[in-house]
């Protein structure tokens, strides 16, 4: 406690700090490519949340949603329902994050985007929110959660039983919602207060494949347009909710480091180190995918030349994706199967690929499946941590019937913002994904507007499109 208590200085103050800087940023400030970065993000968003509306958890918020009877003009993606918006950014946060395919910021662990633009699109039923607006609050909403994410360092963070994105994401929500409300000063300081008490985000989802790490987000979004709304209305809340000696750094790390939140505050944009997710999994398995879909290209793999399977797994992720090892050898639902490493490694060398398609249920009954996955040991390699969380190294082994020991190692997993879809890809993979849910026409015309989205008057067009 000793160490930690001398990484505190209250004099700092990082909350007002934080506050003034969302308030402040302006779309000036952003560089060409940082606004290129929010589209491309943008379009993830659209993609993802179209087909994650289609999941049975969204379906029950929606459900959970309409028996209260609470109209209202922000839109439910996927559907042709409106309700509140603090409703609404609850249901798309909670869609966006319930096919694992949503984007990841390494440093800190979490995933940004889930709550910075359910909670932007809501709030242009609030206030006008124009294309400029909604770019330059989505990218403060990056800075905060990526901040307060490796301030926490997601080592302790997870070890405390907390899930990042849930408990920084109200801080971002606040901050989405605060600067599109125009809140300056001390009043945005109170809305991070206030967001503050509503952090929350546990991790026992994954003793039972629960889906609460899906509505984690959708929470934080509905959490903070309420921090930012009371706020306005001058409710108070702590200004030291950061820094304090009961403040957030403290009570959810053994190790925080507060200025992690401020370094390079203004000069660097961490919305342009944020990756994307090719796999439909948990980020933490996703290295070790590409390494094994790499062996069974180069060597043209079969299951049944595979004799076994090692993969390296970074300590941070080895609870959530390796241990229990006989739990995650057989996983009974498809959350389960989106954390087990050994599910993955065996879809991966059996199908060539981990797709929706594969993560999936029945999947894990099938013969070469069960017969691969009891053949991976998955290995805690400190050589793996010694870079981490700058990079979410991880490596691979097969060992064939034929006697051969195959390896593939890979520095920056592909969607590392240093080893990026193209924009190419990434239509692709929006085209892949809202296929079952809009026409090719609707596809056209919301990439479209994605692509323009600095010039659009009123962000609730892009919301209609995002409607069925």
């Amino acid at each position: 406690m000793t160490l930690q208590s001398n990484k505190f200085d209250k004099s700092e103050e990082v909350t007002k700090k934080l506050a003034n800087y969302s308030a402040e940023l302006s779309y000036e400030d952003l560089s060409p490519e940082i606004v290129d970065w929010a589209k491309y993000l943008c379009l993830d968003f659209a993609g993802v949340a179209l087909r994650g509306s289609t999941t049975d958890s969204a379906k029950a918020v929606v459900n959970a949603i309409e028996q209260l009877n609470r109209p209202g003009a922000s839109t439910i993606i996927g559907t042709s329902k409106r309700t509140l918006p603090e409703y609404a950014a609850m249901v798309n946060g909670t869609a966006f994050h319930s096919i694992e395919l949503d984007d990841v910021n390494n440093e800190s662990s979490l995933h940004p985007g889930v709550v910075a633009f359910p909670t932007a699109m809501a709030m242009a039923d609030v206030v006008p929110v124009d294309g400029k607006s909604f770019i330059t609050s989505v990218v403060a909403g990056y800075d905060v959660m990526v901040r307060l994410g490796r301030a926490l360092k997601p080592v302790e963070h997870y070890g405390r039983g907390f899930h990042p994105t849930g408990t920084c994401g109200a801080f971002g929500a606040a901050a989405v919602a605060g600067r599109l409300l125009g809140l300056k000063g001390d009043s945005f300081a109170h809305a991070l207060g206030v967001a503050g008490s509503q952090t929350a985000g546990s991790m026992e989802y994954l003793a039972q494949g629960a889906w609460t790490k899906r509505l984690h987000p959708g929470w934080a979004s509905h959490s903070g347009i309420w921090a930012a709304l009371l706020a306005q209305s001058g409710f108070l809340g702590p200004t030291t909710i950061l820094e304090g000696d009961n403040g957030f750094l403290r009570a959810y790390s053994d190790d925080a480091d507060p200025g992690e939140v401020l370094r390079g505050l203004g000069e660097e944009f961490l919305i342009t180190q944020t990756g994307i997710k090719p796999h439909a999994c948990c980020r933490y398995n996703q290295g070790p995918i590409d390494c094994l879909l790499e062996l069974k290209r180069e060597h043209d793999l079969q299951p049944l030349q595979v004799k076994g399977i090692r993969v390296g797994v970074l300590t941070a992720g080895f609870g959530l994706v390796a241990h229990p090892e006989e739990q995650k050898r057989n996983p009974s639902s498809v959350v389960d199967m989106q954390f087990s490493m050994p599910f993955s490694a065996a879809i991966a060398l059996a199908y060539g690929r981990a797709g929706l398609n594969e993560y999936a249920v029945g999947v894990p009954e099938r013969p070469e499946i069960r017969d691969l996955m009891a053949k991976v040991k998955c290995v805690a390699d400190p050589e793996l941590d010694s870079t981490f969380p700058k990079q979410w190294r991880a490596w691979a082994e097969v060992d064939t019937t034929d006697g051969r020991n195959l390896r593939s190692d890979v520095t920056y997993p592909k969607g590392d913002a240093e080893n990026g879809l193209t924009w190419d890809e990434m239509k692709q993979k929006f085209t892949d994904l809202s296929n079952p849910v809009i026409s090719p026409e609707r596809q056209s015309e919301i990439i479209s507007a994605i692509e323009s989205l600095d010039t659009l008057d009123d962000v609730r067009q892009l919301a209609s499109l995002l409607a069925t």
